[in-house]
């Protein structure tokens, strides 16, 4: 696979040793059982994988690179290039204005924008009328464009099937950047619909199979079809894509579910499925894959409390902390400044969707033992910056140092 010049202060080490020897024990990714580093009275419960992924990576490194290619011209990034706050800073630090936010709301006058300036696309991608937007201002959004390669494939794949003759069910969050750029590209080839959640895609077989009326379909799913969307004739085939970063599972789930009701709807035999559902499973993103089966992995060893790492609007980090929030106590957070003291943690509650801070975190219990993963756009430097950090709160500092030596030496 090919690598990426990235920022050297987003390395780590200790980080990379891990997971390089893991990699080299383990070429096909059939292991998922975590690392466990015994740092005296510490011990991590550090998952197979986790952090930057391809996608993120390449994002990085054109980001970066057009900085450096433009000195003196205005350089912005069409909204957030990756979910990760710390990411982001660096490069509003360089300079890097951002034209809107992750919910497409403009932050500044369109019109302050010329011919002249370089706009980069993110990672989620972005829509065909934003892009052409963009060129009709004399920009072209393709030249430094970090769309993760993973998106273009449920693109391409959305496309391809469309023009076969199917209706397209996203899974995704609507108002999510990637969905939205999903979603525009598949209604520009066919009709297209959004399903947020397995919730969602029932209520969306009882239009498939006519049990609710017509009518009800533009009320229960506005803003989430395409123009022009055909209850009666549009959902009598139909494939499922996915935003890249929804939980695997939940994506395969949902389409084992539609699959079903098409079979039962239209008295399908075997041999006949694929004239009414089209198989989309190869969408699946890899790495949101593999960081969920690590978690997966990582669940079976027993811990005292999970810290899962990334920016709190961060749609793969979330699903991690579902997944760990099922077993144990777990904190989502953006660093190592969340790790208040040995008494007091800042972080995330999805639930509620504000910041908290929790007393008494901590077990007394020695060893302590902390699971920790990390989203797909955590640097690995902050994973280890918290691992530092809770060594610290234990008073566990030389100890760790001592494990790293050892990691970092081949041990």
């Amino acid at each position: 696979m090919k690598s990426f010049d990235v920022p050297v202060h987003y390395l780590s080490p200790l980080i990379a040793a891990i997971k390089q020897k893991r990699k080299a024990a383990d070429k096909m990714k059939k292991d998922f059982a975590p690392t466990v580093l015994e740092a005296g009275s510490l011990q991590v419960i550090l998952a197979r994988h986790f952090g930057f992924c391809y996608g993120v990576e390449n994002a990085i490194e054109i980001a970066f690179r057009a900085v450096a290619e433009n000195p003196g011209k205005r350089v912005y990034l069409l909204s957030e290039m990756i979910h990760n706050p710390g990411v982001n800073a660096d490069l509003q630090a360089l300079g890097v204005n951002f034209i809107m936010d992750t919910g497409g709301k403009l932050l500044m006058d369109w019109d302050e924008l010329n011919g002249n300036d370089i706009v980069i696309i993110p990672a989620f991608g972005t829509t065909l009328e934003m892009a052409q937007r963009l060129r009709d201002k004399g920009i072209e959004p393709t030249l430094y464009e970090t769309t993760c390669p993973f998106v273009e494939k449920v693109w391409n794949r959305a496309e391809k099937i469309g023009k076969d003759g199917y209706t397209i069910v996203v899974h995704g969050k609507p108002k999510h950047e990637e969905t939205r750029a999903t979603f525009s590209h598949s209604k520009a080839n066919t009709p297209t619909v959004v399903v947020k959640d397995m919730e969602q895609a029932v209520h969306l077989a009882q239009f498939i199979t006519a049990a609710l009326p017509k009518e009800q379909f533009y009320v229960d799913f506005k803003d989430q079809y395409s123009e022009g969307f055909d209850i009666e004739k549009d959902l009598q085939r139909i494939g499922v894509v996915n935003q890249t970063t929804m939980l695997a599972s939940e994506t395969q789930a949902i389409a084992d579910y539609l699959k079903q009701v098409m079979i039962e709807h239209y008295k399908l035999q075997a041999r006949d499925i694929s004239s009414r559902f089209a198989d989309t499973r190869d969408t699946l993103c890899y790495a949101t894959n593999d960081n969920q089966s690590a978690v997966q992995g990582m669940l079976e060893v027993e811990a005292d409390i999970a810290l899962v790492i990334g920016g709190y609007n961060s749609s793969n980090t979330s699903h991690l902390v579902e997944l760990c929030e099922l077993k144990l106590p777990t904190y989502f957070i953006k660093d190592e400044h969340c790790i208040i003291s040995d008494t007091v943690i800042r972080h995330f509650d999805l639930h509620t969707h504000t910041e908290k801070e929790t007393q008494n975190y901590l077990p007394a219990s020695r060893p302590l033992r902390v699971m920790i993963t990390a989203g797909a756009s955590c640097p690995d430097a902050l994973v280890e910056r918290v691992i530092e950090r809770l060594a610290e709160m234990t008073g566990n500092e030389n100890a760790l140092a001592s494990v790293a030596v050892g990691w970092e030496a081949g041990q």
